[in-house]
C-alpha cells in the first residue's frame, strides 16, 4: 500500500515538472509574433532550392506587383496559416519537364517543414504542394538546338 502511494505521489510530481516545462516553452515564444509574410518567405526561399521546381505559381495580381515593383517575390505562390503556432503552409509550383514529380514535392515538404521550424520555432502541421503546371521551354530549346545543328 505504501508502494502504491509512493508511485502515485512520483507520478504527481512527474505530472507537475512536466507542467512546468510546457509553460516554460509558452513563454520562450510569448510576446513574439510572426506575421505569415515572413513564413511564405521562409517557405519560399526554401522551395527555390529544390531541384525539379522552375517556378513558382503566383496569382494575377501577384505578378503584376513584381512587374511594377522590380523586385522578385519570395512569398509568390505560398499561402500560410497559422493557428496557436501550428502551421499549414500551402506551396504552388511549375515543375521542370523531366523531372520525377513525386520526389520534388517530398523534398518540398522536408525542405520547407525543416526551415520554417529551425528559424521560427513554430510546429509544421501540414505541407502541401500543388503543381500548377510543368515547363516544357527546356524541350523547346533543344529541338532549336537540334535544329540549328541541322543547319549547319
Amino acid at each position: 500500500m505504501e508502494e502504491e502511494n509512493k508511485n502515485q505521489e512520483e507520478t504527481k510530481q512527474e505530472e507537475i515538472n512536466q507542467e512546468q516545462n510546457r509553460g516554460q516553452e509558452v513563454e520562450e515564444n510569448e510576446g513574439i509574433q510572426i506575421s505569415n509574410d515572413v513564413i511564405a518567405v521562409i517557405a519560399g526561399v526554401a522551395v527555390s532550392e529544390v531541384q525539379g521546381v522552375s517556378s513558382m505559381a503566383g496569382s494575377f495580381a501577384g505578378g503584376i506587383s513584381e512587374v511594377l515593383s522590380g523586385k522578385k517575390n519570395l512569398a509568390k505562390g505560398i499561402k500560410v496559416e497559422n493557428n496557436n503556432s501550428i502551421v499549414k503552409i500551402d506551396v504552388n509550383i511549375i515543375v521542370e519537364y523531366g523531372t520525377r514529380i513525386p520526389d520534388v514535392a517530398f523534398e518540398i515538404q522536408n525542405r520547407v517543414k525543416t526551415s520554417v521550424e529551425t528559424m521560427t520555432g513554430l510546429t509544421v502541421e501540414e505541407v502541401n504542394v500543388h503543381i500548377q503546371g510543368v515547363n516544357t521551354e527546356v524541350i523547346k530549346q533543344e529541338e532549336s538546338e537540334e535544329e540549328a545543328k541541322e543547319e549547319k
